[in-house]
C-alpha cells in the first residue's frame, strides 16, 4: 500500500475576512474529493485570512497512479480563479 501526501499553499486575494475564506475553501475542498477521489482538508493558517494550507492524501497500491493523482491536483489548485497556488510539496510513504 502507497500513500501520497501533499501540502498545498494557497493565496486568496479576495480573502478579507474568514467568511471569504470558508466560501472559497469550501468550494474548493469538495471538488478535490468528487474529481480526483482525494482525502483534504484545511491543516494550517486558519486564522489568516488571505492564505490557506490544503493537506491533501491519496491511497494506491501504484505509485503511478498516486503520482498521476497528485499531479493533476497540484494542476487543478494552479488553475483555480479564487486563489493562487504558491507551494506544492508532495511525497509517496
Amino acid at each position: 500500500m502507497l500513500v501520497g501526501k501533499a501540502l498545498a499553499e494557497l493565496r486568496l486575494p479576495a480573502g478579507g475576512s474568514l467568511k471569504d475564506k470558508r466560501r472559497v475553501l469550501q468550494s474548493v475542498l469538495p471538488r478535490l474529493r468528487s474529481r480526483f477521489m482525494v482525502a483534504c482538508a484545511e491543516v494550517g493558517r486558519q486564522d489568516d485570512h488571505g492564505r490557506a494550507a490544503i493537506g491533501v492524501a491519496v491511497v494506491s497500491n501504484d505509485r503511478r497512479h498516486v503520482d498521476s493523482v497528485l499531479s493533476a491536483v497540484e494542476s487543478y489548485l494552479a488553475g483555480l480563479a479564487d486563489a493562487v497556488l504558491l507551494d506544492f510539496e508532495s511525497e509517496i510513504v
